[in-house]
């Protein structure tokens, strides 16, 4: 089985994990950091701490340099946010648009993972994770100092919900400087809390109230953000970290909640003398795509890799090998598309035009009605007249009622559909942007599809966000865009 190396760089130590495959812990330890060196997850001396990874490494006789590296959660913000359905090209700029809402902090100084997680049909969710760009930057930098090249980084928080195998749980990973709890449901980290403890206080005893308190607070977000399935006594609770050695101190944390409260088990096979509570990160990384699945099986299913796309190794491009001949078919699909687009305002006029051309047989269709309720009235005033043929001709009479009445109705319907498809058309055309052309309508009454180029993916969203608010659309489906920006939408 392949080595795997996991790294993880605390504020005051960095563990050391390797394992053989997904199953078997070979090595394992950690080197102190004197102080200063990282502070809140941040790198503050690369080179410092460079020098200290190269020697843990030559300690252990580890020379593979493609690891597995963990990111502390503090700064990171985690949310589940959700989405129309929409093709998989345009999922990042949507997935970006709808950051800039829930993320309380400039894009820029952070980076964006995500990932799809269980929904609804005809929508997406995602597993949204932002984290900052000075620690991720600082660690991929103090790895390459130290001759490492990371191809995987997962935030500890995540890590560690990688190796609990419980439907709902709560994780509480406390170490001197800093605290991760995390509530799990249905194999999603559905909150997630990351911070640094108060640093007057010198022992883990004295950093005990503000776990309880942050405890408390956690679990209560959840249960009024879910008060349909609360976490009530019989969700466990787990504790790693420096917490996992000082069990005399679980029941004040707990209090009267009465949640069973154990350290968090391992999830790989080690020797007896391996203390898991202090590498449950390295674990959790270990396990990234290799977790055991079945009806059994109920360990988390977020699995991003947060190594920022700049810091990937490039792969083979297809673009590079098909450039050339993407030249020769873009300068001849402009031209198609500049026909194109000389033709959309006439036809864009002609649609309207169809429109009044309706109004006018209806207009028709009104003028024919009007005698035919003039000879009924006639054939009353006869009926009255000649009492001794009043029964053939009220029979008459009637047949020609119910021919009114069916055509009053058809009336009425073409009305109704008329004005349907006048409103349907005019919204379609009065919220179109300047910036987009039209070029194809086809109305079916109960669904209709639109084709038109626009500048650019924004304008096209601005479009489709602009019908589905208008209230005649409920539906507004993407069903395509093309590299030169033409698009098909499906409304009902």
């Amino acid at each position: 089985m392949a080595e795997k190396v996991t790294l993880y760089i605390e504020d005051t130590d960095i563990k050391l994990l390797v394992t053989k495959g997904n199953k078997q812990i070979e090595k394992w330890a950690s080197l102190l950091l004197e102080p200063s060196l990282v502070s809140d997850g941040v790198i503050l001396d690369e080179d410092r701490v460079a020098d200290s990874i190269k020697e843990l490494l030559e300690l252990q006789g580890v020379r593979t340099k493609k690891v597995m590296v963990g990111l502390s959660g503090l700064n990171s913000i985690f949310r589940i946010i959700s989405l129309p359905e929409l093709p998989q090209a345009l999922l990042p700029e949507a997935v970006k648009n709808e950051a800039v809402r829930v993320i309380p902090l400039p894009l820029e100084e952070v980076y964006l993972s995500y990932q799809p997680i269980p929904a609804p049909k005809g929508e997406m969710r995602l597993f949204l994770v932002a984290y900052p760009r000075n620690s991720t930057d600082s660690l991929v930098r103090t790895l390459n100092k130290a001759g490492l090249k990371p191809y995987i980084m997962d935030l500890a928080p995540l890590a560690l919900c990688r190796c609990a195998n419980e439907p709902r749980a709560i994780i509480i990973n406390a170490r001197l400087s800093y605290l991760d709890i995390v509530v799990m449901v249905d194999r999603i980290p559905e909150v997630i809390r990351s911070l640094s403890l108060p640093t007057d206080a010198v022992s883990l005893e004295d950093r005990l109230p503000a776990i309880a308190e942050e405890l408390n607070r956690t679990t209560a977000f959840y249960d009024s953000s879910n008060p349909e399935k609360p976490l009530d006594s019989s969700v466990p609770v787990f504790v790693c970290g420096d917490l996992a050695e000082a069990p005399d101190s679980w029941q004040s944390l707990v209090g009267k909640s009465e949640h069973p409260i154990s350290a968090l088990p391992s999830p790989l096979e080690a020797p007896p003398v391996f203390s898991p509570c202090q590498f449950m990160v390295n674990m959790g990384l270990a396990l990234k795509g290799h977790l055991p699945r079945g009806e059994e099986a109920y360990y988390s299913i977020v699995d991003v890799n947060a190594l920022p796309e700049v810091y990937r190794p490039p792969g083979v491009s297809l673009a590079r090998v098909f450039t050339p001949v993407a030249i020769v078919v873009g300068i001849g699909a402009l031209a198609f598309v500049g026909l194109l687009i000389q033709d959309t305002n006439a036809e864009t006029t002609e649609l309207l035009s169809q429109v009044n051309t309706l109004n006018a047989q209806m207009d028709t269709i009104r003028s024919q009605i009007v005698p035919i309720r003039s000879a009924i009235s006639e054939q009353t005033e006869a009926i009255a007249a000649i009492p001794e043929q009043a029964q053939p001709i009220q029979t008459r009479l009637e047949l020609v009622k119910t021919d009114d009445v069916i055509l009053n109705d058809t009336l009425a319907s073409l009305e109704q559909g008329l004005d349907k498809t006048d409103k349907d058309l005019r919204e379609i055309v009065n919220l179109l942007p300047t910036s987009i052309n039209l070029y194809g309508i086809n109305y079916g009454g109960d669904s209709t599809t639109i084709r038109g180029q626009a500048p650019d993916e924004a304008a096209i969203f601005i479009y489709a966000r602009a019908l589905r608010s208008s209230g005649r659309f409920p539906t507004v489906v993407i069903l395509s865009i093309s590299e030169t920006f033409i698009f098909e939408f499906l409304l009902k």
